[in-house]
């Protein structure tokens, strides 16, 4: 009898690596480096541009939407109806690459109403759009 102690002397030592985990792995990190590189690339055309002491880049424009305790509505500070806050933004959204706009409503405004305001800026296209409030502190 062997070292072993079994009966069966036919136990190979294994000489081959099992490379299938490691090809697994690897390209899941591929997919993944290929899923993130396309966010990163800015979709430019690479050119060489002159350097200007004073040039800075062109912030996005947006559209300022405002509610106030009377539910009348602001479209960039000008007083509109409904019909013009349509209007307004369906020809900013068309205009705009990446329409946003920021919302400004007061606390007495009812959220039915504000809500309106959000379905008819998604309506014309403007899908991305962010909520104006005062920042306090955080009680403890």
């Amino acid at each position: 009898m062997g070292a072993s102690g079994g009966g069966g002397e036919d136990e190979e030592i294994i000489t081959a690596i099992n490379v299938t985990p490691l090809v697994d792995i690897v390209l899941v990190l591929l997919i993944i480096l290929m899923v993130t590189a396309s966010y990163i690339v800015s979709k430019s055309i690479p050119m060489d541009l002159p350097n200007a002491v004073t040039g800075d880049e062109t912030p996005p424009r947006q559209l300022t939407v405002s509610i106030n305790r009377e539910n009348q509505l602001y479209v960039d500070a000008e007083e509109v109806t409904w019909e013009q806050l349509r209007a307004r933004a369906r020809q900013f959204a068309s205009e705009e690459r990446e329409a946003r706009a920021v919302i400004a409503a007061d606390r007495a405004v009812s959220h039915g109403e504000f809500i309106r305001v959000i379905d008819i800026l998604r309506e014309v296209g403007i899908v991305r759009y962010a909520i104006n409030v005062n920042p306090r502190e955080e009680s403890p």
